[in-house]
């Protein structure tokens, strides 16, 4: 069985050469790496061409990277492909321990390490999906579909038109989301095979949250309405789709505490709304509880001022 590992890169210089490096170093051995340069201003194109000889690679125009992976999908010769974003990269056995669990699956998604680094520290954690959720709920609570922790059936990825290049951001979710409409077979392997890395707030799915978030919300809830529209909706879809409204007000009024209690006030009224988690600590649940959720930022912004001086 052949795997596709296809790596979309727009100026990652700094990243491109190790996410290339844990490519070849797949131990599933019936392999073939495909780089696609999508328009790079800086020196990717000239590590990428350091790899001569020992991936296919091809340069084109800055098209966005949708356009770019549906590229990569056109290349791609293997029964299965591997997506895998140019700043992060795979540990060595991750194709090998997800074709463990292809058998009967279109697509086999597990844990991803997250690497948060900046200039400071550096910190690293699992993102396991809980055990006792079904797929919908994972995918509700952002669980299922990081880019480089899937691995997908090539036949499949094309039956449901591969990646939308409507979609700045979200991608990875939305991609799913159709996957899931459409019946793929998902299958999980618990063993985390793929690294993502946070190290800039520029990247295209941090640099404008207010998008990000409008987009989050509009798939959540075209996934609970045909969660409903199938006979398919629980209480445990509606609270984790809650939970996550909640988190998202609360990452919102982190850049306007006006925005983020309107954004409350429609989630409110869509019956999507659930204040528990880290987010809900108990003391600003009762001030929201008892004044609403604008005042009870306002006490938290205060609260956080208050520990800085």
């Amino acid at each position: 069985m052949k795997i596709s590992i296809l790596i979309p890169c727009y100026n990652a210089e700094r990243w491109i050469a190790q996410a290339i490096e844990s490519a070849l170093a797949q131990t599933w051995p019936n392999k073939e790496v495909i780089v696609v340069d999508d328009g790079s201003t800086d020196g990717s194109r000239e590590v990428i061409q350091t790899f001569r000889g020992r991936i296919r690679y091809e340069f084109g125009p800055n098209r966005g990277g949708n356009p770019c992976r549906n590229r990569l999908l056109e290349l791609a010769s293997g029964e299965w492909v591997q997506f895998l974003d140019a700043d992060d990269y795979l540990l060595p056995e991750k194709i090998s321990d997800q074709m463990d669990y292809s058998s009967s699956a279109d697509v086999v998604y597990g844990p991803v390490l997250t690497k948060n680094q900046n200039s400071r520290s550096e910190t690293q954690e699992i993102s396991m999906p809980f055990s006792n959720t079904d797929l919908y709920e994972q995918w509700i609570r952002w669980q299922v579909c990081q880019t480089g922790g899937v691995l997908w059936k090539r036949d499949a990825l094309r039956k449901i038109g591969g990646w939308n290049e409507k979609y700045r951001c979200c991608q990875d979710n939305e991609v799913c989301l159709r996957a899931i409409h459409h019946a793929l077979k998902f299958s999980f392997c618990p063993k985390p095979g793929s690294v993502y890395r946070i190290w800039s707030e520029d990247t295209v799915c941090r640099k404008n949250p207010r998008e990000v978030i409008a987009t989050k919300t509009g798939l959540i809830d075209e996934m609970l309405k045909w969660l409903k529209d199938s006979g398919r909706l629980n209480s445990r879809h509606i609270a984790a789709a809650g939970q996550g409204a909640f988190e998202t007000a609360r990452t919102l009024a982190k850049f306007s505490i006006s925005e983020a209690s309107r954004y409350s006030k429609v989630q409110k009224s869509k019956g999507i709304w659930n204040p528990v988690g880290p987010s809900a600590p108990i003391i600003f649940c009762r001030v929201m509880d008892i004044f609403g959720y604008f005042a009870a930022e306002l006490f938290a912004r205060s609260a956080r001022s208050f520990k800085k001086v």
